[in-house]
């Protein structure tokens, strides 16, 4: 009895052991996980656009103009710039955009953020070349109707095309592309 005892106690310490082992190998998640928003007319018609974002949170900061300066180029997320896919040529400020990947940048003021269209993709979110840039729009903040603990995107349908609504602590927005012809 004592050496199956002996030997049920030996067994419990190393699936214990084991267990606690590969606990300690996961990583750590992300403070600012990924998401992504698609563009799609309706539940049943291919995307237009996609964007792939990661989602700071407010955590009790002041967010623009102190955690986001005001007049300064932001990454529009946290990590990785955020990218914008266009499945079907879309036109913003008169400019075409083709089919393809781009970043999306943001300079936000008080009450005008300058959105920004750029061909640099797959960069670390601090990297910018304006040379880059394809189109810049003007676009008013807004004030939401409640403050928003994380930055959220979604796609608004139009009957010609979609928006592209950014919004984070009591502030979002506007971004209206259209169908190109």
């Amino acid at each position: 009895m004592k050496f199956i005892l002996t030997l049920f106690t030996c067994f419990a310490m190393t699936v214990l052991t084991a267990q606690n082992s590969q606990s300690q190998t996961f990583p750590r998640m992300d403070a600012s996980p990924m998401d992504l928003a698609m563009a799609k007319p309706d539940r049943n018609s291919p995307p237009i656009a996609r964007v792939i974002y990661s989602r700071p949170q407010m955590k009790g900061r002041e967010i623009f103009g102190e955690l986001v300066p005001y007049g300064k180029v932001w990454r529009t997320g946290a990590n990785e710039a955020t990218e914008l896919t266009i499945y079907k040529a879309l036109e913003l400020n008169n400019v075409t955009l083709q089919p393809g990947t781009y970043s999306i940048y943001t300079i936000p003021e008080a009450d005008m953020w300058t959105v920004i269209i750029n061909k640099n993709t797959n960069v670390w979110g601090t990297v910018y070349n304006q040379e880059m840039d394809v189109v810049r729009i003007k676009t008013p903040a807004r004030e939401a109707a409640a403050p928003t603990e994380s930055l959220s995107m979604v796609f608004r349908p139009e009957n010609d095309g979609t928006t592209l609504m950014i919004g984070w602590e009591k502030t979002y927005v506007e971004i209206p592309f259209k169908i190109a012809k």
